[in-house]
């Protein structure tokens, strides 16, 4: 038997089948073990899909444990170590022992790790972890390079064939941030709406459309396309220098990060602003403009509506789904009153990806 430690279905769906061709007498087991990821969403879409490609090549999956605060604790200190340092030696060792105890527990001879076949990690290093730990439990761990002759192309080849969930960094904390501040993104990885609005490419949209996409028995396809996504970031507004209860749209742009304005004009219950293309509407035109009966604005952040039902209220505000308008809803209006707006948010070109059902 061998225990095959399991980091994600890009490498894993690969190397499993590889690894079925290299030892047909062999039982494979995965083990998926990976307390580095973080945050747990990104960790669940990981696991969601390394399950799926399991289940399609029959090869019985456990779970380690998510203990995410040891794993933090075994590399303390080595928090600015660039990829393949000294971090990934500590967290490879971490990994690998507690996979190789699982080896043992389940009667394994083998243990091997899927992260020998991601370009981004040191077959040597692995080795000679992989080694070391394995033989204190009694276990010999198998090093193979499925990345040559082509592999790497291979590889990626059948995880665009196969629909793979494909992450876009290496998994733990401090490789994503060193990550995003080299390509100078946003770390929207870690941007959590307090009220638990599902937003466009968060990690939560993806578990709703790779959970849709597990359980789906139609044929479909997964399309990416580019968009301009938006994070708010924080933002507040006062009425007469006293901060009221208000909720601000998605999409919603100033020029500055603080607007003093007043009402100018009411069109229709739509209180148009003297600057900045502002406009606020009551909670009261709010329910009736989408039919909702929330009876104040504490409910209404709380109880968010959708990020689709944003986009349609701001088409039925400015007649334009693409409206980069600041729009604000508040309880009352004082038109004789002298507002300012606090607003910081990040505007940036994002890709994501749309699942499409055929037929």
């Amino acid at each position: 038997m061998i225990l095959v430690h399991i980091c994600c279905s890009v490498d894993s769906h690969f190397f499993l089948q590889k690894l079925q061709l290299a030892y047909p007498k062999e039982k494979l087991v995965g083990f998926f073990y990976d307390p580095n990821i973080h945050p747990y969403s990104e960790y669940y879409l990981r696991l969601l899909d390394v399950k799926r490609s399991c289940e399609i090549l029959s090869i019985e999956l456990y779970e380690g444990e998510y203990d995410f605060i040891k794993w933090l604790d075994v590399v303390k200190g080595y928090e600015d170590e660039p990829e393949k340092g000294a971090r990934c030696s500590i967290c490879f060792d971490r990994r690998l022992e507690v996979s190789a105890i699982k080896a043992k527990e389940l009667g394994a001879e083998f243990l091997t790790t899927t992260l020998l076949t991601s370009p981004k990690k040191s077959i040597l290093q692995l080795k000679k972890s992989g080694e070391a730990i394995a033989k204190k439990e009694g276990v010999e761990f198998l090093t193979v390079d499925f990345r040559v002759g082509g592999g790497t192309q291979e590889q990626f080849k059948m995880a665009k064939d196969e629909k793979l969930y494909h992450q876009n960094y290496c998994g733990c904390i401090y490789g994503l941030s060193r990550q995003r501040e080299e390509q100078k993104k946003l770390l929207d990885e870690l941007i959590f709406p307090l009220n638990k609005q599902v937003l466009p490419n968060s990690l939560e949209s993806r578990i709703e459309l790779y959970e849709k996409r597990y359980i789906t028995k139609k044929p479909y396809e997964i399309v990416r396309e580019n968009f301009l996504n938006y994070r708010l970031l924080r933002g507040f507004l006062k009425e007469d220098k006293k901060v009221v209860p208000s909720s601000i749209l998605l999409y919603s742009t100033t020029k500055r990060k603080s607007v003093k304005f007043k009402i100018e004009k009411n069109i229709q219950d739509i209180y148009f602003a003297n600057r900045e293309n502002i406009k606020l509407i009551t909670i009261a035109n709010f329910n009736k403009l989408l039919n909702k009966n929330y009876k104040n604005i504490k409910e209404l952040l709380y109880n968010p509506i959708s990020f689709d039902e944003e986009v349609i209220l701001r088409n039925k505000i400015d007649n334009n789904f693409y409206s980069l308008n600041t729009i604000i809803i508040v309880e009352d209006i004082n038109q004789m009153a002298k507002y300012e707006l606090f607003i910081d948010y990040k505007l940036y070109e994002d890709v994501k990806e749309n699942l499409i059902f055929l037929g």
